[in-house]
């Protein structure tokens, strides 16, 4: 999804003729701890609710110094960009701007991460697992084939860099549409993909539970 996607319509803009009274009670009503200034469709900053605590509520905000005029996105901006620049900052609230560098609207980082973890499928049932990787080092493809092995599915993928941190590890993390997964590890273990973590899945009963350790200590002879 693109970011014109997440704009909110609902979240006012300020501007510098609002008091910090205004902003405050906006933020307040809004739950949000972040607003952008505006004048005349062009985008000045955001006003965050910290700088605001302590301030006269009858102040202008024309006194004050916005935060992050040069950090906003564009309407086609990608999720995955529009988060990195979210954690970059570490912003509540995101500015859009169209073709024009005129601001189209803004995005609650809150929001935008229920999205986000929608489209990930974590409102769908299944266990999610991880896998440690090197360096993007592995074959996707081959992974979903050995999971696909056993009847299962992957709803989604995502990537996570260790940093290049010695001990560090990059983990792939699966969300499959299944919650017993047994057969799924036993596969990959047997290909020697390092299982790192199994989430939400489901426990295995007997006589399934002594085939699943008999097979496992089978594999580690």
């Amino acid at each position: 999804m693109l970011a014109n996607n997440f704009i909110n319509p609902m979240l006012p803009v300020l501007k510098s003729s609002d008091t910090v009274g205004d902003a405050l009670n906006w933020m307040e009503e809004y739950r949000i701890g972040q607003l952008p200034l505006i004048h005349e469709q062009e985008y000045q900053g955001l006003i965050s609710q910290d700088v605001l605590i302590d301030a006269d509520e009858d102040l202008p905000l024309l006194a004050l110094q916005p935060e992050f005029e040069e950090v906003f996105v564009n309407v086609h901006q990608h999720t995955f960009e529009i988060l990195k620049i979210v954690q970059q900052y570490n912003l509540q609230a995101i500015v859009v701007l169209d073709e024009e560098q005129n601001f189209a609207g803004t995005i609650s980082v809150q929001e935008l991460l229920t999205q986000f973890s929608k489209s990930l499928g974590s409102q769908e049932i299944g266990a999610v697992l991880e896998i440690a990787v090197e360096n993007r080092s592995y074959s996707l493809s081959e992974i979903s084939r050995l999971i696909e092995s056993n009847n299962v599915k992957i709803i989604s993928s995502y990537y996570t860099s260790g940093g290049g941190l010695e001990d560090s590890k990059d983990i792939l993390t699966l969300k499959l549409n299944q919650q017993d997964i047994s057969r799924v590890i036993a596969t990959l273990e047997r290909f020697e993909y390092d299982i790192v973590g199994a989430y939400n899945f489901e426990e295995i009963t007997s006589p399934d539970k002594e085939r699943y350790n008999m097979l496992m200590k089978y594999l580690d002879i």
